[in-house]
């Protein structure tokens, strides 16, 4: 069973960075495309970015150019750095591995001045 702890949430100010983590257990990481998702508050949950185990990237068109996905095989985890943060990125940040439906419990964002 895939176990997902994400981390690295926050309070920032519009135009401040952030860097979330997330650790995956119970699969074989390496093998799984990752995701980041978001749900903002009374909004559906959206996706963010992916990453292959190649380390293809891909981006919705809202962070494009401001949020970098990355990986780490060797540690099973996935990141998320987050630049050019906008009130409007605030949300609870998930990952999970692309063809599991499966989530943990997700990190906060909150960008507000």
């Amino acid at each position: 069973q895939v176990q997902l702890v994400e981390s690295g949430g926050g309070l920032v100010q519009p135009g401040e960075s952030l860097r979330l983590s997330c650790a995956a257990s119970g699969i074989i990481f390496r093998a799984y495309v990752m995701g980041w998702y978001r749900q903002a508050p009374g909004k559906q949950r959206e996706w963010v970015a992916t990453i292959t185990s190649g380390g293809v990237t891909d981006y919705s068109d809202s962070v494009k150019g401001r949020f970098t996905i990355s990986r780490d095989n060797a540690k099973n985890t996935v990141y998320l750095r987050m630049d050019s943060l906008k009130p409007e990125d605030t949300a609870v940040y998930y990952c999970r591995p692309l063809t599991i439906l499966s989530w943990g419990q997700g990190t906060q964002v909150t960008v507000s001045s």
